[in-house]
């Protein structure tokens, strides 16, 4: 059976684009670190609003302001709207300091008075009623 001799390379993990720093020690790659293969880390952020946003979610409507208004600090990797709680996951982590920055950039994105951001956390993302 034919072999072929290996000239370079060694047992690294395929993916890990959100370690730019060289090559990863044995012992971290191999103690279950997570890796992001699918993009950059997320910091996640719910807001809840003062009224539904049902209503609120066409062109240039509360919904559509609010994103460009987080975007202009940070990238809007996803969002969810549901009921009177929009959840983002935005980039790069650290771009809102905690939940009280993110919440000042959001409600800077009110309608004429239609809705209104009440408050903020980073418990996460809701992907769905439950």
């Amino acid at each position: 059976m034919s072999q072929v001799t290996r000239v370079n390379g060694d047992a690294q993990p395929v993916f890990a684009l959100d370690v730019q720093n060289g090559s990863i020690a044995p012992a971290t790659a191999t103690a279950g670190t997570p890796v992001q293969p699918a993009g950059p880390k997320l910091d996640f952020f719910q807001v809840t609003c003062a009224n539904t946003n049902a209503t609120l979610q066409g062109v240039n409507s509360y919904v559509a302001n609010v994103v460009q208004a987080i975007q202009s600090t940070a990238t809007v990797a996803m969002y969810q709207v549901d009921g009177v709680q929009i959840s983002f996951a935005v980039y790069p982590t650290g771009a809102y300091a905690n939940a009280a920055t993110f919440l000042t950039a959001a409600q800077t994105a009110n309608v004429a008075g239609v809705n209104a951001a009440a408050s903020a956390t980073t418990v996460g993302f809701k992907l769905a009623t439950s």
